[in-house]
């Protein structure tokens, strides 16, 4: 008889050894602790819970966006509507004429600002109207050079 598989009790009789169950037990923590690890891991790593189940864990910045990486609960989003556009342009005051766009107050439509200023261009039509496009080439006014063009369908 091997005495790692049978104890023997005082009495002389074998008993069946706990060995066996503690093997188990140990076979089952190593598992369990292994699990915890990797699941650890890909949470840290990866964020995945956090997104998936819509968590309020840290901010990932992945290059487009310029996040603080703090232990912070993130904002609500805004509405997939335009419920919050709405509210804000009936909470602004203006006595003359308010920009739909970027909702400056101004005297003359063709007067508001481009909502991106670094990146857009500001082309005053005749008709009292403004568009605003993107930057174009390296030279100022190359944009409104090109609209005037295509006005006179040149290009």
């Amino acid at each position: 008889m091997a005495a790692d598989w049978f104890l023997i009790d005082n009495s002389g009789v074998g008993l069946r050894d706990f060995n066996t169950a503690s093997l188990i037990w140990r076979y089952m923590m190593h598992l369990l602790l292994t699990f915890l690890s990797l699941f650890a891991l890909a949470t840290a790593q990866f964020g995945f819970f956090d997104q998936m189940f819509g968590g309020h864990g840290h901010d990932h910045d992945h290059g487009h966006h310029n996040h603080q990486h703090h232990h912070q609960h993130q904002q609500q989003q805004n509405p997939s509507d335009a419920s919050y556009y709405k509210s804000q342009y009936e909470q602004s005051v203006c006595d003359n004429y308010l920009c739909p766009d970027t909702l400056a107050c101004v005297h003359f439509p063709h007067h508001c600002p481009c909502a991106w200023d670094d990146n857009e261009e500001k082309f005053e039509m005749g008709e009292g109207k403004r568009v605003c496009i993107s930057k174009g080439g390296f030279k100022p006014g190359e944009a409104a050079r090109k609209i005037e063009l295509a006005r006179k369908g040149l290009l």
